[in-house]
């Protein structure tokens, strides 16, 4: 594993939690109760995350 692939990995990771944070933001801005926010936001970044650390372990595994 090298050093500028793991950084850029957590990198990766970091601008999606912020970008997860935004759009967490942006579901409860105009919603009237917590499950018109969280089931949509699970239902819109569920898959972006399972994607994400799917692809960061395949970059990380050893060949």
């Amino acid at each position: 594993m090298r050093w500028s692939t793991a950084a850029g990995v957590a990198a990766a990771l970091a601008v999606l939690a912020y970008g997860s944070v935004l759009v967490f933001l942006a579901f409860d801005r105009n919603s009237n109760s917590a499950s018109d926010t969280i089931r949509p936001f699970v239902i819109t970044m569920g898959p972006v995350w399972v994607l994400a650390i799917w692809s960061g372990l395949s970059l990380l595994r050893k060949r």
